[in-house]
């Protein structure tokens, strides 16, 4: 590729790891990192405005070809933390749950939890601004990223939707993988892998200087999530994609 390589990531204190590992690798000067929320991300590698992004899997088979890149993703083992149905009633008796529309995968794993799991069929309504709001009587609201770790000490309920899919599967899952829409240079590949382990290896200069007001990060960064793309991680995606697509 003679042009820098168009990179989509996400600015979430579950990225920070990775993310810590790729602002300081020289690799930096042989791509355009963009960050946006996952939804936005996951639309730009969609119409082919990045070559890579650190998107939501839900996204995978709107994709015409697609190869997941380097062994780190965004997954857990569990709970996650940071991806959860809040509100304010026991979930049997929610009526209508909110959508944070801010990543695709979150969206489609409540869905099948709340179906396969939870056995119950509410109504779904897409998020607008200000829907935490909203939380309350039979309406509860799926929350992603660093507002649901700030929702966990407001609401009466908090179900975590890892620990949801762990129970009900016995899989860990993948919430967002680093995808790219073109076969890309192996070296790039090898390299980026490596600058996204750094920050994976090396969590404590992750947190200096991060707000530790919303949970404790060494345990959410080393307990809640888990980065590395293993053997049962897969399985988890492959069951997952299968699940989104029936």
């Amino acid at each position: 590729m003679d042009r820098k390589i168009r990179v989509g990531a996400v600015s979430y204190l579950n990225t920070k790891p990775l993310l810590y590992g790729i602002e300081r690798s020289p690799l930096l000067e042989r791509m355009e990192l963009i960050t946006d929320h996952p939804a936005s991300i996951a639309e730009m590698l969609l119409k082919d405005e990045i070559d890579i992004g650190l998107v939501p899997v839900a996204i995978i088979p709107e994709m015409r070809e697609y190869y997941i890149n380097t062994r780190y993703v965004i997954g857990c083992n569990g709970p996650v933390g940071s991806v959860c149905l809040f509100s304010q009633v026991p979930v049997k008796e929610l009526r209508k749950v909110l959508m944070d529309n801010e990543s695709k995968t979150s969206v489609a794993l409540a869905k099948i939890l709340l179906k396969d799991y939870w056995k119950i069929s509410p109504e779904y309504e897409e998020a607008s601004s200000g829907f935490l709001e909203e939380i309350k009587g039979g309406t509860g609201a799926v929350v992603i990223g660093d507002r649901a770790l700030k929702q966990r000490s407001i609401s009466s309920y908090g179900y975590d939707l890892g620990e949801a899919w762990k129970n009900m599967t016995g899989l860990p899952f993948v919430f967002a993988a680093w995808i790219s829409n073109k076969r890309l240079d192996p070296g790039w590949v090898e390299a980026f892998d490596e600058a996204n382990g750094k920050g994976v290896r090396q969590i404590d200069q992750v947190i200096e200087g991060l707000p530790d007001d919303l949970i404790n990060l060494k345990e959410y960064y080393t307990r809640y999530l888990s980065y590395e793309l293993d053997a049962e991680k897969e399985k988890g995606l492959e069951a997952f994609l299968k699940k989104i697509k029936q």
